[in-house]
Formats: structure tokens, sequence, C-alpha cells
């Protein structure tokens, strides 16, 4: 659970491996780390989201590289972030002494983090002060596969020996003899250290003190546009800069998670790199953002996918972060994997299925954009007008669907829903731009494919609609989003005993729910999964839109409950344990906590959706 100021505990390992909860996330728009309950940070890719790691301790504890500053003796240790900011502290506690250490990937001084423009310095702080008593202070730094190393003016230089052209520079305001130092310490001593890449001074002195100020107020400052005063708020605003640290700022992308091949479950197969842009994760992001205030952040996810889409040539479901391909997907044989959950992988081979849903997408996002005030020129609307015509035709074809399955693909019910949406939006904005032919032909497409849904899906016998259009009654909890993207009403008796169906027999228990059952609906994939935490907030939503405000409160106040003591939240949880599973921390999960939130706010206002 959420909470600014958690209680010590031990430090938990799990075969020799951190809990997902027990990890913060710091980042500075172009990359993200994560930073351990131990004083570890396990997990960073340089110079970019996307690039090889740095350190992965994360995915091998003893080949993957990892920056570590602790004390000797650690017997417990909390964390927790300076209000509104992407500055974590962690305080670690020894036989016999108390050191809180505080992390940032470092921002430039007065940055604006609306701007769609690079604020970080290319920096890694992390500054030390003995609280109490004395401590050995631990200092280990050590990239995947080593580095060479040589001294320089108030540091070292080093040379990751698997990638030698990435320069990298490490400073601190004590003398280092190497990349494993033992500092002894008493109360009011501190150790800073500050790991610079691409263009640095190295003759600049170490100043943490003003370069963790600076970024804590950069924060502050972004977060003075927050606008929301409903149920869980502070969990929401930490949402809010959760998926800010997310963000590619000067691109306008976002990655689904900074992480690649966290398994769910542990011990399975599912271990897929989510550090690239879906098309569908900005849809959502730009709604929720929006509506909490963050005009500027929306309006740039709009950009970058109208900009991809374009650039591209081709609707494609996800991008790197530029908007280029992503590349392909290979096996690393020499990491073990998450709590020895092999195969680690890079790229993402899903990249080039075909998902349907990605029309409605990518045509959503138009609409939007031109809602907003922004433009559409002739050349990408007449690209946009072709997605349109493609989806009239799309929908009868199999695809792998909103879950990406790796099996032989269906008609599934939730893409014919997104080509409904594509040619909804398709007709709204031809409306709008005085296309009145084709905008006819497209508004009689979407209302007949709202009404072929509600009946060719729906299976008497089990009283729902079914994930796929054939019927069937299988279930599927992506059917919960069709009324949130307007392509069915949310009230309509089919979809209120839909909503009934995916809460009881995809239930995972205590408020949590399954994508879909995997005996019913296989996916070519071994092993089972946890529950997707997303899909537990679109029963937020379904339930708010039967005027079911009590319930959906309640459940909305239950998942809030998992997030971590730093506000965090996985893609999905493993409903034995309770314990996070999948790359960490999902976008999605924290769309789901601001959209949901949003939703009920203006329920228990009396708003209309």
């Amino acid at each position: 659970m959420h909470d600014s100021d958690p209680p010590f505990r031990p430090v938990r390992r799990r075969q020799g491996y951190l809990p997902l909860e027990d990890l913060g996330l710091i980042g500075d728009g172009t990359t993200a780390a994560l930073v351990g309950l131990d004083g570890s940070i396990p997990w960073l890719c340089l110079p970019r989201f996307d690039a090889e790691p740095l350190f992965c301790a994360l995915l091998d504890r003893t080949r993957g590289g990892h920056f570590t500053l602790a004390p000797e003796d650690l017997v417990e240790a909390r964390q927790r972030y300076e209000p509104d900011t992407g500055v974590l502290v962690t305080e670690l506690r020894s036989r016999t002494g108390l050191v809180r250490v505080t992390d940032a990937l470092a921002l430039r001084s007065g940055a604006d983090l609306t701007d769609d423009a690079p604020a970080g310095r290319s920096e890694l702080v992390r500054s030390a002060v003995v609280l109490e008593g004395r401590v050995r202070l631990k200092a280990e730094l050590e990239p995947r596969g080593g580095a060479r190393t040589r001294a320089v003016f108030s540091g070292l230089e080093l040379r990751p020996l698997r990638r030698p052209g990435l320069r990298l520079h490490l400073r601190s305001n004590r003398p280092l003899d190497g990349l494993h130092t033992t500092h002894d310490l008493r109360r009011g001593d501190r150790l800073d250290l500050v790991l610079s890449w691409g263009r640095f001074h190295r003759h600049h002195r170490v100043d943490t003190d003003a370069m963790l100020t600076g970024t804590a107020d950069a924060w502050r400052r972004w977060m003075r546009h927050f606008d929301y005063g409903g149920p869980q708020e502070p969990l929401v605003r930490r949402s809010a800069v959760t998926l800010k640290l997310c963000d590619d700022w000067a691109n306008g992308s976002l990655v689904a998670a900074p992480t690649s091949s966290l398994p769910a479950p542990i011990g399975g197969i599912r271990n897929w790199d989510y550090r690239y842009a879906w098309i569908r994760d900005a849809a959502f992001a730009v709604f929720a953002l929006r509506r909490i205030g963050f005009r500027g952040e929306a309006d740039a996810f709009l950009g970058w996918v109208l900009d991809a889409f374009e650039d591209s040539g081709r609707p494609r479901i996800m991008y790197d972060l530029r908007g280029g391909p992503v590349p392909d997907e290979t096996e690393d044989a020499e990491l073990e994997g998450y709590q020895r959950s092999a195969p680690v992988r890079w790229g993402n081979g899903a990249a080039d299925q075909r998902q349907h849903d990605v029309y409605g997408e990518i045509l959503d996002c138009a609409d939007q954009w031109l809602r907003s005030g922004g433009e559409i020129q002739p050349a990408l609307w007449a690209g946009l007008a072709g997605l349109a015509d493609a989806a009239e035709q799309a929908w009868r074809e199999p695809d792998q669907g909103i879950w990406e399955v790796r099996s032989e693909g269906r008609v599934f019910t939730y893409s014919a829903g997104l080509c409904q949406v594509a040619l909804d939006r398709a007709a709204q904005i031809g409306q709008r731009l005085g296309l009145p032919i084709r905008t006819a032909r497209w508004r009689a497409s979407a209302d007949h494919l709202s009404r072929l849904i509600l009946e060719q899906s729906w299976d008497e016998g089990a009283k729902t609609l079914s994930a796929h259009l054939d019927g069937g009654g299988v279930l599927d909890a992506s059917l919960l989003a069709l009324p949130l993207r307007h392509v069915v009403p949310i009230d309509h008796p089919r979809m209120v005993a839909t909503a009934t169906a995916v809460a009881e027999r995809l239930s995972a228990g205590d408020g949590l729910l399954h994508r879909y059952l995997h005996e019913e609906s296989p996916d070519g994939l071994a092993g089972d999964e946890g529950a997707f935490v997303l899909c537990s907030f679109w029963l937020v939503d379904n339930l708010i839109g039967q005027g079911r405000t009590e319930e959906a409160e309640e459940l909305y106040a239950s998942l809030c409950s998992r997030a971590s003591p730093l506000g965090l939240m996985s893609e999905q949880i493993d409903p034995s344990t309770g314990e996070f599973m999948g790359n960490f921390p999902q976008a999605f999960s924290h769309i789901g906590i601001t959209a949901s939130g949003v939703n009920l706010a203006r329920a228990k206002a009396g708003v209309r959706r």
C-alpha cells in the first residue's frame, strides 16, 4: 500500500532477487533506473530506455551488473519519494548506524518539463548522508561485463567492455581508488557519487545538493498542472509522476514499461521486452493525462502517434521511441532471468503481428488531436481515410488481438470493436472537415458494426458477449473496454450482463481478474499467468457506468491498496500471494488508477461521462 511515511522493514530476497514491490523508479525523460530497498541499482539502460542495459542485475544477480551504495550489515530499510517528484530517498539501517541515500536522474536547472525537449543532464546522482551512529558504506559499481577504468580529475573514467563506445565518468566528493570502495563514515558525513555519460565536464565540482534541488524543483513546477481532487488522490498524484517517468519527453512517445523480461509468472516463459511504444498505450494515456491537467503530454503523445503513422506509411501496433521499427526479438542466453525465469528477451516479436485494434487507436488519436486544436494536413488525412476504408473490411479477418496471442488468429470481438472506433472517428473527422459522401458511408458502417457486435457475439446460453465475433460464450476481459471506447452503450442490458459474467467467471479473487482462461482460450504459450491489473480498473469503470458507484469505489480502493509502498504498480499480480508479476512499473496499470479515479470523482459529483 502506498505510504508517504513508510516504516522500516527487513530486506527480503527470493532466490537472491528483491521482490518488485521493493523497487523504486527514477528517470529523466530519456531513460530510467530502478533503485532497490537494499541500496542497489539493478537496472539502468544507457543512453536511452531501449538501449542495452548498463546494469541488469534485475535479470541476473551475479552477471547482470549493478551500482550499489549501502552499509555493511544492513538490517532494515525504507523508501519514499520527495513529494511530487522523481527524487527517491532510501534510508538504510545497519547494526551501528543509519544512512540516507538520495537518488535521481538529474534534470537541468530551471527545466520546464512541459516542453517537448530533453531535460536530463545525462547524470545519475547518488548522495549518502549518515543520520545516526557510524557506518561502513560500500560503493560498488559493476557494469554488465565489467569495465576498464583510469583515474581522472575528481574520479574515474569507465569504458564498459561490452560497449566500448559508451564513455562514462564517475565523480565523487571523496577519493575513489576503484569501482569497489568502502568508506568509514560517522554522523553528518556524506558520500556523493555522480555517474555521467554523453558530454560532460570532468573538472566541474561535485554539487549534488544543487543537482538534487534543481531536479526536485523541476518536478514540482510540472506538478502544478495536476488537477484532480477525487478518491485516492496521493496515489493518483504518484501515478502522474510515474507515467511521466515512462514518457520520452523529446519524442512524445511512452514506453509500456521501462523493463524487459520480468516474468508473469515466476518460472514461466512469458517474458517480453516492454521498452517500446504501443499505439494503444499512448491512446489510453492521452485520455487519462488530459483529464488530470496534463494537456501538453497528451498532445505530445497524439502528435507522436500521427507522426509515426505518417512516417511509416502503414499502421504498426508498436514503434521504437523515435517512431521507427522495433528490433527483432532475440534471446539472451547469458542471463538467467529474474528469479531464474529464462529466457531474457530483447526486441519484441509481436511488432509484426496483425492486430486490427490499431486502426481504431490511430483514428481515435487523430480525432482527439483535431478536437484539441490540432490540424490534419491533406497528406495525413489521405492516410487516415485509407485506414478507415481498411477497417471496413479488416474486422472480418482473424488477427492476434489486443493480448497479442502467439497462436492462430481469430476474429476477436474487441478487434472488431476497435474497427468500429476507426469508422466512427473517421466519420466524425470527415464531418468536421466537410466530406459528406465518405462520412455517410463510414457512419453507416460504424452503426452496423455496433449492432453486429451486440447481436453476433452474444451467447444466449452463457448470457454474455463473447471473446470472438462468432459467439460461443468464451470470455475475455477486453470486452469490458468496449463501452469505454463508446462501441456499445455501457448500460445496454447485454453489456451489463457481460460485465457480470466477466466479474464472476474471470475472477482471480478479491477483485482481481484474469484476461482470459487459458483452457478456454489457448494463446500458443505454455503455462498460465496472473491477474491483469488494468482489467480490474475496466470493471470499476463499468460499474460506474451502470450506476453502481459504491461498489465501484469499494473495488477501486481495494485495487489501489495493492500498490507498493512507493505507489508503484506492476502489470500483473499473483492472486495467491499478492506479489507483483510482469514488467514494472506498468504504464497501463497507472493509466487505470488515473482514469478510474477521474470517473469515480465525476460520478460522485453527479457529472455524466
